[in-house]
């Protein structure tokens, strides 16, 4: 009997860590880790800017705006373009003017000539490049591992996200404490560069062949291939309910963060490292969730609601708070329950959507997340510019509570099975109870429509 040396795909084929399997994924997984913890850098710096340069939380509520208006114009035209062109390249362009623009920021910062207005411009083209890579992103992973371990694969870039928003924001504290301002923005340029080479070293052949829908050539038939996405959503409520939760959630509860580098400065009085040790805070609470999710054998859809109503009482607490060690455990909190429900929704989502409709689909679910940061995130810094940060927090708060427990109630009511749904971590697992409709019709894969004959 002879012991040969172990394959990486014997070694990843424990449940959750099953999509490293496929070697196209481990380079996207490693290339936006290190690409993730420079934009986390960056974002921690730009807050922390934008409030020395202007002293008001109102600008951050600009600059949030700015950065994912566009996602909110565009995004579903960003759904055309991920089902229409090859993903690989179409990411890799995306990518390239995103570290063109964080170099553009690092060289306004270093050379002192940087302005309020500056930024806002930046973060509106940001938003726009935005607007294509999100729903191109989320679209390609099935690429990378196919339906079997797709699951698997959407709660470990939940996971690999949230690792970066632990170490990005803390790197960045230090880096603003001990250095300047500007070298944040250098480093997040630099960090690019990992992510295109992982593009760049993937194999073509090992792709998974989704299927491309004709690109419109013609205003109309792009607004028909819009209609037929977004006619799925609505009559999809597998799909339609986590998108509502989310867009409501992400409006009131997910966008209180650009308001934090005020809490820490103005309330909490711990300066840019504490900020970034805040930031850090939602980040272990947001691995934590997603690594339950990856190595769970079920992910329940009733998280969705649960998710929802821990990120809002969690809020609460941050709001009535001035202790800087109990906002520490609070924010936490908020990461735990944020993700465990955004990451839900991804999974639930991803695992209905016909191959043909992801980019689509996807575009809707980016679009509803990231673009409610215009609407969610002004109304924040308004409310904290008027009457005070705890009261823009604890209203966030207030109304991801209320959509929380609304969305429960919601899933217990209408699908009992919700209590024990969907298993994320393979297609062939999935059990999602939801009310009797015409599947097939409606195009969803046969895999996913199994709770259908098991509800």
């Amino acid at each position: 009997m002879t012991f040969g040396r172990p394959s990486l795909a014997s070694v990843f084929a424990f449940r959750g860590w099953r999509a490293l399997r496929h070697r196209n994924y481990r380079l996207f997984f490693a290339g936006q880790f290190v690409s993730l913890i420079g934009t986390w850098m960056q974002t921690v710096a730009q807050g922390w800017l934008v409030l020395l340069l202007t002293g008001d939380p109102f600008w951050l509520g600009v600059v949030a705006a700015a950065q994912f208006g566009p996602v909110l114009v565009l995004g579903l035209f960003g759904g055309l373009i991920a089902d229409s062109l090859p993903k690989r390249r179409t990411l890799f362009v995306a990518q390239t003017v995103a570290m063109i623009l964080a170099f553009v920021l690092f060289g306004l910062t270093v050379t002192n000539v940087v302005e309020v207005g500056h930024i806002v411009v930046l973060a509106l083209l940001l938003g726009v490049v935005n607007a294509v890579d999100m729903p191109t992103r989320q679209s390609f992973v099935v690429d990378l591992v196919g339906r079997e371990d797709l699951g698997n694969a959407v709660a470990l870039n939940s996971a690999v996200f949230n690792s970066a928003r632990v170490v990005g924001p803390a790197i960045a504290g230090l880096t603003i404490a001990a250095t300047d301002i500007s070298v944040a923005f250098l480093v997040n340029g630099i960090s690019f560069l990992a992510v295109l080479a992982s593009y760049r070293a993937m194999r073509l052949p090992a792709l998974a062949s989704s299927a491309r829908m004709t690109r419109p050539t013609t205003v109309a038939g792009a607004v028909a291939d819009l209609g037929e996405g977004l006619r799925y959503v609505r009559t999809t409520p597998l799909v339609l309910l986590p998108i509502l939760v989310i867009g409501l959630v992400a409006t009131f509860g997910m966008n209180f963060s650009v308001v934090v580098p005020a809490l820490a400065r103005d309330v909490l009085h711990v300066g840019a490292e504490g900020f970034g040790f805040l930031m850090a805070a939602t980040g272990v609470g947001s691995f934590v969730a997603a690594m339950g999710i990856a190595f769970g054998r079920r992910s329940r859809p009733a998280l969705i609601g649960l998710g929802a109503l821990t990120l809002g009482a969690a809020e609460l607490v941050v709001a009535a708070s001035g202790s800087y060690g109990l906002s520490l455990v609070a924010m936490f909190v908020v990461g735990l329950g944020g993700i465990g429900m955004a990451a839900t929704c991804n999974t639930t989502i991803q695992m209905t959507v016909p191959d043909h409709l992801r980019g689509r689909i996807m575009s809707v679910y980016t679009t509803v997340f990231a673009g409610s940061t215009p609407i969610g995130g002004l109304m924040t810094g308004i409310l904290a510019s008027a009457f005070g940060v705890p009261l823009a927090i604890a209203v966030g708060g207030a109304g991801s509570l209320v959509v929380g427990l609304a969305a429960y109630a919601w899933y217990r009511r209408r699908w009992p099975a919700a209590a024990t749904a969907t298993a994320p971590a393979a297609a062939s697992d999935i059990v999602i109870a939801a009310e009797p409709v015409d599947m097939a019709a409606a195009g969803v894969p046969e895999a996913a429509r199994r709770w259908s004959a098991r509800g």
